[in-house]
């Protein structure tokens, strides 16, 4: 009996490990599919915050979907121009054209008419400096010929009055006029006393109306002196 026992004990080791065994194995399937089950989730998860494509898109759609960034915007196609339009940026394009070469032609105008300008300005110039010496030379030579005068007069006042009578009475009369109407007239006096009546008297009236032009506006302006009958 003893005996039997003990060739009994050694057959229950095996039977013993290989159901350890067994339960070590369902054990670590259950374990397997616990943690399978949590990390589906979360690999799906990462997926969708990667950009991933989700299942049941075809794989070109995935790929496009891939491929464009998140959230931008395909840019508007722009709208086809019409005939219209086009001739109508035709004609403003002309429009403009025109103008610029209607401005430029009147940017030359305006250069050439400066020029213009100073070109008459340098001539007004060149004419006022003209007439300021004329105006120069003119009073010097009536300067030079009041000079002349006045020696010729100084002349005729020193001589007796008979003698000088005796020379107006042949003198030309345009020279006798402006004799005359220089020398004093307390020296006149005795002059066309001596002097033949006539001619005396004809010297008196044109001396009169030389001076009476002198005093005129316009004939002061002309500068003219009458001019007596030759024949006296």
């Amino acid at each position: 009996m003893r005996l039997g026992t003990m060739l009994q004990r050694p057959r229950l080791l095996p039977a013993t490990i290989i159901a350890m065994s067994a339960l070590l194995a369902v054990k670590s399937v259950s374990l397997l599919q616990a943690v399978a089950a949590e990390i589906a989730p979360a690999a799906a998860d990462s997926a969708v915050r990667a950009g991933a494509p989700a299942s049941g898109l075809p794989g070109p759609a995935a790929a496009a979907a891939q491929a464009a960034p998140v959230g931008a915007a395909q840019p508007p196609a722009e709208p086809p121009i019409s005939a219209a339009e086009r001739q109508l940026l035709l004609d403003l394009r002309h429009r403009r054209e025109m103008l610029d070469a209607r401005a430029r032609a009147q940017d030359q105008r305006d250069a050439e008419l400066d020029a213009a300008d100073r070109r008459l300005s340098e001539r007004v110039r060149e004419l006022s400096s003209l007439q300021a010496r004329l105006e120069a030379l003119e009073a010097g030579r009536q300067s030079h010929s009041a000079e002349n005068w006045a020696g010729l007069v100084k002349i005729y006042e020193a001589m007796k009055p008979r003698d000088a009578a005796a020379i107006f009475d042949a003198l030309d009369m345009q020279v006798l006029l402006q004799v005359l109407d220089r020398m004093q007239a307390r020296r006149v006096a005795p002059v066309l006393a001596a002097m033949q009546p006539d001619r005396a008297r004809l010297a008196t009236q044109l001396l009169a109306e030389m001076r009476i032009r002198a005093t005129t506006p316009a004939a002061a302006g002309s500068g003219t002196t009458p001019s007596p009958d030759p024949k006296n």
